[in-house]
């Protein structure tokens, strides 16, 4: 059979360092290396390599590289390599393309067109060494207004919120589509740094019930996992209606994940597909959505807020208000750089809009209706540095959840082909050789150092800004300047240019 597709990468093994010690057979989950038949010469088939550098890594004499393999196609802008290569790849199978991690098309990053603003000399700097600088974060709905007795006592009737002590969580990645040492990692970290972590839509699994003080339960239309036990350990919940990866679609695990664990956790047979429908069959309307709202709220004896996560789209603003009438105390908003584990690469690549323009115009219309007290803001969809978390702030957002840089953090690659099941540094995998190959005390390690080092270069920024608390920077964007926008980017940024 005729291979239409040329491989992409290229393993370039150095004979005079390589010792055909075989560590890179056994660290390759791919089959990329491989013994001869005299069964001491390692080879290699560059074929199956996705560029996860674990054989590089890993090797003891630093024998190997990898380099992109360049096969030159007949110039056309219209018929780039790329689509030429992905028809063939659908011509061979009949499928739908999947894809994992975020949306790597070449669109605007409007992080990277946004300034921050610095004090000078008629608003000092603040030293965040010598000053105190809070970053605690509260969410959840706030009251309009507050009473207090005489002796000092609150009259008025708190809503349930959380305390957060960085305006950081991890994003929701289910168990199934990451490991249990993946998922564990984000609990320790997240108990560490008085956070929290996302369960997904996958249930909680039973060696990390004492970490309910720092979990986030899902809701989805699959309804994985979910009865009274689970919502009631937990900080929060979170009805998942829509995710920046895949709008408009529901999820799939396919079946060769759903091992025993896997099964137990989310409530169906060893083995099976776990598909959440596209929309939740008993939510086709703002009414439905209230109802369920209030339905998990007396699960908990109305002790716990609950969050609806929508992703960004064109009328993002109106939903985001829709959502917060029907009585939700956080508004999850997450934008179409959002990674996944597995999700049609049509729609990865081609539906939704960038977080930092949803961000925006939903703050701004929660303000302009009146109801921005009512409901907190938390912003999704690839925050890769503290600067991102401080424009996020300054947009309007009350915390930001992170999922890939945690990943990265912990020793994903971004090879992208977390549907296969066949991650090599043990995140993305249900295979027992495989996910033991992450350590969750080393994970969870350099998760805290992440953050920490994340929650250091906030202050400054703040600090350097004038600002001591996040309180005072939420929704500020008089610190930021647009730069290389257009007027109505700016527009719905609720930015000034540079220079004005």
């Amino acid at each position: 059979m005729i291979n239409y597709i040329p491989r992409r990468f290229t393993v370039v093994r150095d004979r005079e360092l390589c010792i055909d010690c075989g560590c890179c057979v056994r660290q390759c989950s791919n089959e990329c290396h491989y013994y001869s038949n005299n069964g001491k010469t390692v080879l290699v088939n560059s074929a199956e390599c996705v560029a996860c550098h674990r054989c590089v890594d890993l090797c003891p004499t630093g024998a190997l590289r990898i380099e992109k393999y360049v096969c030159d196609y007949r110039e056309n802008a219209n018929w780039t390599p790329r689509y030429q290569q992905e028809i063939c790849r659908q011509a061979n199978t009949g499928s739908t393309l999947l894809s994992a991690m975020g949306n790597p098309m070449p669109f605007p990053i409007y992080w990277d067109k946004l300034l921050l603003n610095a004090s000078q000399v008629t608003n000092p700097s603040i030293d965040p060494l010598r000053e105190p600088m809070e970053i605690r974060t509260i969410l959840g709905r706030k009251p309009k207004k507050i009473e207090v007795e005489k002796k000092g006592r609150l009259k008025t009737k708190m809503p349930p919120q959380v305390v957060l002590e960085t305006p950081i969580m991890f994003s929701a990645m289910s168990f199934g589509s990451i490991s249990m040492n993946a998922q564990k990692s984000l609990a320790i970290a997240a108990k560490e740094l008085g956070t929290l972590f996302n369960t997904g839509e996958g249930g909680l699994h039973s060696e990390l019930n004492d970490f309910g003080k720092y979990a986030v339960v899902q809701v989805a239309s699959g309804r994985f996992g979910v009865h009274k036990g689970y919502l009631g350990n937990s900080r929060f919940i979170e009805i998942k209606i829509g995710q920046g990866a895949k709008p408009g679609i529901g999820g799939h695990l396919p079946g060769e994940k759903v091992n025993v664990e896997v099964s137990n956790a989310r409530m169906i047979p060893v083995g099976s597909d776990a598909i959440s429908p596209a929309p939740h069959h008993d939510i086709y309307s703002i009414e439905d959505l209230r109802q369920l709202i209030w339905s998990l709220k007396q699960a908990t004896d109305g002790k716990k807020p609950v969050s609806v996560k929508i992703a960004a789209v064109h009328n993002i603003a109106a939903i985001a208000s829709g959502v917060a009438r029907a009585g939700a105390d956080i508004v999850v908003i997450d934008g179409f750089r959002g990674g996944t584990g597995a999700a049609p690469t049509r729609i990865r690549d081609n539906v939704g809009i960038p977080i930092e323009l949803a961000l925006a115009a939903a703050d701004q219309r929660l303000r302009d209706e009146g109801i921005r007290s009512e409901v907190s803001l938390v912003a999704a969809g690839s925050f890769r540095c503290s600067a991102d978390i401080v424009k996020a702030i300054a947009l309007g957002a009350d915390a930001c959840y992170i999922a890939s840089s945690a990943l990265i953090a912990m020793g994903c690659h971004m090879c992208q082909t977390c549907n296969t099941g066949k991650c090599n540094w043990g995140i993305a995998t249900q295979r027992p050789d495989l996910t033991r190959r992450l350590n969750p005390e080393i994970a969870s390690q350099r998760v805290i150092n992440l953050v920490n080092a994340w929650n250091h270069e906030i202050k400054e920024i703040m600090g350097g800004m004038g600002i001591n608390s996040v309180d005072s920077l939420r929704g500020n964007r008089l610190m930021l300047r647009g730069i290389g926008l257009t007027e109505k980017e700016l527009e719905i940024l609720g930015v000034k240019h540079a220079g004005e």
